[in-house]
């Protein structure tokens, strides 16, 4: 059984580790989607194998199509998956009767990808999942498939919602990505095989950067037989970047602190992606502006920010890591854009500012912005509301921080199940850190943090 409670036990200096982290989970569902959409065997190597990419396998079987999903030797949470496309074509449906039901779990990739999907195959689909994900917004995406003639059916434009599928009809829409960009990628993953013409508005969407990340997707994947190498996840490679503590930069780096190369930095993450696919991937780059910064503060600390980081320009899912280590620098810095956040695995902006505010952090909300001001830390318990990014950033804040105790640290499942066991694991593969449980008070092992198939 997976502790209900743990607690990380600080690092007392800098670790030298070069750590592997599972592949993108966005570009995995992106690629199982095409791959299906696609003609002959495809094979998927580097693939994520979580709640969320399973939840994915799982409903594609559901729907007729042959996967074969194998272990990964270079990281046990990949999967090399070889998927058979159907050139376009969805084998199996539902009447309205009895409609082919497809379980999404809270992933809002699995859950957007597969409405689109599902209209492409012939008869009737009910798509449903937990009860968060029945809160989040479904309503743009069910608006441009209605306009390019599919039926679904729901009582509030969420899920659960019955979908008619008729086929590829060619047809134009037009998406808002104003609460979620994954409305248009759900579109323009199918529209190649459907015929679809899709006008994105809403938040510059020629920059967006999950549509961007898309669109490439779409011109690079093979149509017809071949293998597709599935980046390492930038957002879960942020807590590892972020592991190197302010002050092991600022004594390594000296008077040469404007440099900062990661290449250089004790903790660094294997096979980095560069950020033409991943916005994340600039996480590094962030990080340096936020500690370069608090490397010189100003003489009197202001309630002006000398950082500004922004959710729509910036970063993606790991501006919350940014967040969550921000007291620690020795400047105001301010998050703005997190709009979206508030739609995600929980409302993640007022999440973030209660736990932080309950480790002694000084964070203001303003519409959706987040200050946070340099703050004296100490240790509490953390609720995690059921989302695997709060409980890996808090557990990187723990870090640095004694005496932080993470609730339901099982929910990282979702995206990376053995992050615990890469923390306690021994240097250079791991970071040898100390993690207990509660309960019992043992030190755990690493193989004991690894979240099991299921979640149990």
């Amino acid at each position: 059984m997976f502790p209900e409670v743990i607690e990380i036990e600080p690092l007392s200096g800098p670790v030298a580790a070069r750590v592997t982290v599972p592949g993108s989970k966005s570009i995995t569902n992106r690629a199982l989607i095409l791959a299906a959409l696609g003609e002959g065997k495809i094979t998927l190597t580097g693939a994520l194998w979580s709640e969320d990419t399973s939840v994915m396998v799982v409903a594609l079987r559901r729907l007729g199509f042959e996967l074969c999903v194998e272990p990964d030797p270079n990281e046990p949470a990949n999967r090399r998956i070889q998927v058979r496309g159907c050139g376009g074509r969805v084998p199996r449906g539902g009447t309205r009767a009895t409609p082919l039901e497809l379980f999404v779990g809270n992933a809002g990739t699995a859950a957007r990808f597969l409405t689109a999907l599902v209209c492409l195959g012939h008869g009737w689909y009910r798509l449903h999942g937990t009860a968060r994900m029945h809160e989040r917004p479904q309503a743009p995406l069910f608006a441009a498939l209605r306009q390019l003639g599919y039926r679904i059916d729901s009582s509030n434009d969420r899920l659960p919602a019955l979908i008619q599928g008729c086929g590829p009809k060619r047809g134009a829409c037009t998406v808002s990505i104003r609460e979620s960009s994954q409305f248009a990628s759900a579109l323009l993953l199918c529209s190649g095989r459907a015929g679809w013409e899709v006008e994105i508005i809403g938040d510059n969407p020629e920059e967006a950067p999950y549509v961007v990340m898309t669109r490439q997707l779409c011109a690079r994947f093979p149509r017809q037989d071949g293998e597709f190498e599935i980046e390492p996840d930038a957002s879960s490679g942020s807590y590892f970047w972020g592991a190197n503590q302010p002050d092991w930069l600022r004594r390594a780096y000296c008077q040469d602190f404007t440099a900062l190369e990661p290449t250089r930095w004790p903790v660094q993450v294997q096979g980095w992606p560069s950020a033409d696919l991943q916005v994340d991937a600039r996480f590094p780059e962030v990080w340096c502006r936020m500690v370069s910064a608090g490397q010189h503060p100003p003489a009197r600390l202001s309630d002006r920010p000398s950082v500004v980081i922004s959710r729509e320009k910036d970063l993606g899912d790991a501006i919350m890591t940014a967040i969550v280590l921000a007291p620690l620098c020795n400047v105001v810095c301010q998050f703005t854009d997190l709009g979206r956040m508030r739609l995600q695995e929980c409302e993640r902006v007022a999440a973030l500012r209660t736990e932080l505010s309950r480790c002694g952090a000084r964070i203001e909300e303003s519409a959706d912005t987040l200050t946070v001001w340099p703050s004296s830390l100490h240790g509490a318990e953390i609720n995690t509301y059921h989302d695997h990014r709060m409980a890996m950033c808090f557990a990187i804040l723990g870090l640095k921080v004694p005496g932080l105790r993470i609730h339901n640290p099982r929910c990282v499942a979702k995206t990376f199940p053995n992050f615990f066991a890469k923390l306690a694991a021994s240097p250079p593969v791991g970071l040898g850190v100390r993690i207990r449980d509660v309960h019992s008070g043992a030190i755990l092992t690493p193989d004991q943090l690894i979240v099991p198939e299921g979640g149990e």
